[in-house]
């Protein structure tokens, strides 16, 4: 049997801004999240972000190719409602930082490690007041305390919509670290993803990629750079 997809039912989609606030609007009717919210967006870019999702739609509505619709109904029906319970999950990563976990050997893994990962951990120390300390070996050794709690505040500032982002950031990364040093621009999303890839990338080049896992990487990769420019357009004047 095939899967049911909802037709598309509407003209033109178009954006309106009433206060601070910005709705898109299929012909007369705002859009509704899956839990029959208004979708309020915080932004003009972010709007038209989505409403040029809607528009591109063809006769059967395709979820996949709305990116910025489906975190933006994240951000309303899921972290809105759980927004303190959502940023302490994220501020967990920091006691577990994948920056933080080091081979032991060989010299050439570890010290590309080291020129990767380090500036980061450096960038965090002077730019977010979180001194993180890398360990060598996969047994967790807690962090610092002052550094979590610092780190810690910072993902409880962000908002529901930069939560809902801020989320795929650090879980795809595996790192609080490479989240915040995305959002605030410390490198292109490109290189930080490839910085939180590492590990993998030395396995293939030791034994060959494997097509799989590189489709799955990829596809990660896509969502990565999507939550940067989600991220963005939240901010976007």
């Amino acid at each position: 049997m095939s899967e049911w997809k909802a037709k598309r039912f509407w003209k033109r989609s178009t954006i309106e801004k009433v206060g601070n606030c910005w709705y898109v609007k299929l012909d007369e009717r705002i859009l509704k999240t899956p839990a029959k919210a208004d979708m309020v967006l915080p932004s003009r870019a972010l709007a038209e972000a989505v409403a040029v999702e809607w528009e591109a739609q063809q006769e059967l509505i395709d979820p996949l190719s709305m990116p910025f619709t489906s975190t933006a109904n994240v951000a309303i029906d899921k972290v809105a409602v759980q927004k303190v319970e959502v940023a302490n999950m994220l501020a967990s990563y920091g006691d577990a930082d994948l920056l933080c976990y080091r081979a032991e050997g060989p010299s050439a893994l570890t010290s590309r490690q080291a020129s990767v990962w380090d500036p980061y951990i450096e960038w965090a120390a002077d730019a977010l007041g979180a001194r993180l300390h890398p360990r060598i070996g996969l047994m967790h050794l807690a962090q610092d305390e002052i550094a979590l709690n610092v780190l810690s505040k910072l993902t409880h500032s962000l908002s529901v919509y930069e939560l809902a982002s801020f989320h795929d950031l650090v879980s795809l990364s595996g790192s609080l670290v490479l989240g915040f040093a995305t959002i605030h621009d410390y490198a292109t999303p490109v290189d930080i993803w490839a910085a939180s890839r590492l590990d993998e990338i030395w396995q293939e080049e030791q034994w060959g990629a494997d097509e799989l896992a590189q489709e799955a990487a990829n596809i990660k990769k896509a969502s990565y750079i999507h939550a940067k420019s989600f991220f963005d357009a939240i901010h976007a004047l």
